[in-house]
């Protein structure tokens, strides 16, 4: 049976497995043939002969549903509507007005003031009770969607939360990676080489770098891991270890019976590599790479190329050639071939070496930018030195592609000095 609160009643706590009526009219009559409507269903009822006490009421019992008259003495309905939508609550609370009024101005006139419903005067236990039920269905709704809507806000708190951290790795990892290149430009007797690396993200798969190996020779090194993100930034912190500039951990270098170092030749490190990634590594990304030794001296150049973009060399007359056949990724195939590729560096040449982040390059109707294209920079800045030229073609890809940079972009430039 249903309880009928009494008028004037104090506020008292209602149950929380039944809902809340309130029914509003300065006819004590009405209110009661009402609550008798409502008499056996799974509500509870409290009654207020005035807006103003409704609003008291409202503020201390919050109940779900109101039920008022339109025409009442100092408040309307409808100005009462407006007051209790203007009060915050967590929970809504569905309003129906009760009037005789059918007009269609006054209709949209309530539902600006913010009621879900009318009843028209007179009107019948069924007629009340259907609609009350209808209403409980759309809070049942709400109250539905409020509770996923908070479980969804704490699951964005929680995932911002772990990206604000995540972020914050993220960037010391992007320093860290950063220190892996070492100095940007190094010079060796009579030679100059410029790093440069932009990861698409906050860290990348790409490294390059150079290392002494003798008073006479320097290797240099450009690698591209497959992927994006952490997972190939941590396989190039790995391989950062095998040509560390500690000769001891160099891969590149080994002790010969004489008990001297000495370096490994470019082919027989690539094949060295890619024996490490099958066996050791075991993992299903593989790395492009050029490695190179020049001699200081006679400026001979032994490298190779394993499915790296095409070194470019440019005399000091301007003329481009591109070098070598492609090759194997390192970490593909376990009988894979490595060939070297030999050439000499003439004071005022130069020899790039550029992952394919410049080269695959698109504008925006989608034509790449290429090797060629590459190479055509090169040729509009033949006074840029060092990391002048590397920026300069970062600057000229990213005015091709209109600043989107979908891959990591690296290079290393590698020139001979003219004697002074």
């Amino acid at each position: 049976m249903n309880r009928i609160a009494p008028d004037r009643s104090p506020a008292t706590p209602k149950a929380t497995d039944r809902r809340l009526i309130m029914l509003v009219d300065d006819s004590r009559w009405q209110r009661r043939l009402f609550a008798r409507y409502l008499d056996g269903t799974d509500f509870d009822v409290v009654e207020a002969e005035s807006g103003a006490e409704a609003l008291r009421l409202f503020r201390q019992r919050k109940p779900d549903f109101i039920l008022s008259d339109w025409v009442m003495e100092n408040m309307t309905g409808p100005e009462l509507c407006a007051e209790v939508r203007e009060l915050s609550t967590d929970s809504y609370t569905y309003f129906i007005l009760l009037t005789s009024k059918a007009d269609p101005a006054d209709i949209a006139y309530g539902l600006e003031n913010g009621a879900d419903d009318f009843l028209t005067k007179p009107t019948s236990s069924a007629e009340l009770r259907a609609r009350i039920c209808a209403a409980e269905r759309i809070l049942h709704l709400q109250e539905r969607a409020r509770r996923t809507n908070e479980k969804l806000t704490e699951a964005l708190r929680i995932l911002h939360k772990t990206q604000s951290a995540m972020e914050r790795d993220l960037k010391d990892a992007s320093k860290l990676q950063q220190g892996l290149i070492g100095e940007r430009s190094e010079t060796y007797d009579g030679f100059a080489v410029s790093n440069i690396q932009r990861p698409a993200g906050h860290v990348g798969g790409d490294l390059t770098g150079s290392f002494a190996i003798n008073a006479r020779r320097f290797g240099v090194f450009a690698i591209d891991v497959s992927g994006h993100g952490v997972a190939a930034a941590l396989l190039t912190a790995r391989l950062a270890t095998q040509f560390s500039p500690s000769v001891d951990q160099n891969a590149a270098l080994l002790i010969n019976e004489f008990g001297l170092y000495e370096a490994r030749p470019p082919a027989v490190l690539a094949r060295y590599l890619n024996h490490l990634m099958l066996t050791d590594l075991q993992t299903d990304t593989y790395f492009t790479m050029v490695y190179a030794m020049v001699d200081q001296m006679s400026g001979e150049v032994r490298m190779v190329q394993a499915g790296h973009p095409h070194p470019i060399v440019q005399r000091s007359n301007g003329e481009i050639e591109m070098l070598g056949k492609g090759g194997y990724p390192i970490g593909v195939i376990e009988e894979a071939g490595f060939e070297e590729i030999s050439l000499t560096l003439e004071p005022g040449d130069r020899l790039l070496i550029a992952s394919d982040g410049l080269s695959d390059a698109t504008d925006a109707s989608g034509a790449i930018m290429g090797e060629a294209g590459v190479a055509a920079i090169m040729r509009a800045n033949p006074d840029a030195r060092g990391s002048d030229l590397c920026d300069e073609l970062v600057r000229s890809v990213n005015a091709f592609s209109d600043g989107r940079q979908s891959d990591d972009i690296s290079a290393v430039l590698i020139e001979r000095l003219r004697p002074i």
